[in-house]
């Protein structure tokens, strides 16, 4: 994990040096701004990479005398199922529809979002995954 924070680290410095230098040079605010959103999302992802690199177990891909097999085992945890997700996406895409056929059309779609959200942030406090 401690490599890609510090990969992500390294295209955010780059970004950033890009940015700056698009930004001086062209005087195109839209592309300006692009490049600097994408300095700062490296700049996150990095900082959490490493930020969570101190605070797990050392990984296969952080030990240089590691074998490929060191790497084998469990991953993690992954849900088996969950509807939450498609009904939250449902819900979101309709939104996105909102500006098209006007703002009234939010009032059905928001309720929607929220339905799908809450179903998806409690689906392992009830139900047949509720001891996972």
């Amino acid at each position: 994990m401690r490599i890609q924070g510090h990969l992500f680290t390294w295209l955010a410095v780059f970004l950033l040096a890009v940015a700056a230098v698009y930004g001086l040079w062209s005087q195109e605010p839209v592309g300006t701004t692009a490049l600097f959103l994408s300095f700062a999302l490296s700049a996150m992802i990095g900082f959490y990479l490493i930020f969570t690199a101190r605070r797990v177990d050392v990984g296969a891909q952080d030990n240089k005398d590691a074998d490929v097999a060191d790497d084998a085992g469990e991953v993690g945890f992954f849900s088996p199922h969950s509807w939450a997700p498609l009904l939250l996406g449902a819900g979101a895409a309709l939104a996105f529809l909102g500006p098209v056929f006007g703002w009234w059309f939010l009032i059905f779609t928001i309720p929607v979002m929220f339905i799908g959200l809450w179903l998806w942030v409690f689906e392992y406090y009830r139900g047949e995954n509720q001891t996972q």
